[in-house]
């Protein structure tokens, strides 16, 4: 299950097709960021988390470099470079037996890239609120 999961994660990744995005994520998803302390649960939130962060984070630049996998779910690392700062971290996902993604952490390092990843998600969630 891990594997044809992955691959729909992998196939959204080059396609940046919203609706495949919105179709994987489980009505009550969890999304857990770098900078935000609290876990964000929904659907909604998640999709726009994961939108933002595509449109930060998802240039040509953007890698996956790792995989580890679970029964259920997988840990990608991946790296970018952004504004000179090589931006290193991992996604932690966990999907459903529907194969719909439950759980999505994200871990990034190091501390300079966490910090301008911050003002440009939050000037991204802005424009995407207003």
């Amino acid at each position: 299950m891990t594997d044809a999961n992955l691959k729909r994660w992998y196939d959204y990744t080059k396609s940046h097709d919203h609706k495949a995005l919105w179709e994987m994520l489980s009505v009550d998803a969890v999304f857990e960021s770098p900078v935000v302390h609290t876990p964000q649960i929904g659907r909604e939130i998640t999709f726009k988390y994961l939108l933002g962060a595509d449109k930060v984070l998802g240039g040509s630049g953007f890698k996956y470099v790792g995989e580890w996998k679970s029964e259920n779910g997988a840990v990608l690392e991946f790296v970018n470079e952004l504004q000179g700062i090589k931006i290193n971290g991992v996604d932690i996902i966990t999907w459903n037996a529907a194969g719909q993604i439950t759980h999505f952490k994200v871990m990034i390092r190091p501390l300079k890239a966490v910090n301008m990843l911050h003002q440009l998600m939050g000037a991204e969630l802005a424009k995407a609120a207003g």
